[in-house]
């Protein structure tokens, strides 16, 4: 596993993968906040186009990210995740409607929870999920980070008007 830090305007990120695809991305802070494993190797090459997409998404220019990830766990977990790819920039959506979307509508806390353990934060955009009554609930990177995600994107998608 290769990792780079990259600067952004919520802090410096971890950003971590292979030569074929991104695999993690942590937080300066908050429980997703990550350190670099004893065995990952410093190396920015593999992770060149990653972290261009992450500049391009933080200054506005980039509302999609179109890279080859890395997405582990359950058959569940995965299903969420792939869920949560389709929500559109700038847009939020609930736990409940994503548990609806994979055809799961019980399984809201089973939803909460693969959202909370995402590893691939921003790409895949977990920051845009919120609780039913429109509350931001909790968030890897801390709230204020979740806070911060939402409002660049839309600061840039009012841009577009």
């Amino acid at each position: 596993m290769y990792y780079c830090y990259l600067d952004t305007p919520i802090g410096e990120l971890l950003v971590a993968g292979e030569d074929d695809s991104l695999a993690m991305i942590g937080f300066p802070k908050g429980s997703m906040r990550r350190e670099p494993e004893p065995d990952w190797i410093f190396n920015e090459k593999p992770l060149t186009e990653a972290c261009r997409q992450l500049r391009e998404y933080f200054s506005g220019d980039r509302r999609e990210f179109d890279l080859p990830l890395r997405l582990d766990g359950t058959e569940f977990q995965v299903s969420v995740l792939e869920a949560l790819q389709k929500i559109p920039y700038g847009e939020t959506t609930s736990y409940g409607e994503i548990a609806r979307r994979i055809g799961r509508p019980k399984a809201v806390r089973a939803v909460g929870a693969a959202n909370g353990r995402n590893p691939i934060p921003i790409v895949v955009p977990c920051h845009r999920v919120i609780g039913s009554t429109g509350d931001l609930t909790g968030f890897g990177g801390g709230l204020d980070t979740k806070e911060a995600l939402l409002r660049l994107e839309a600061e840039h998608t009012q841009d577009l008007l």
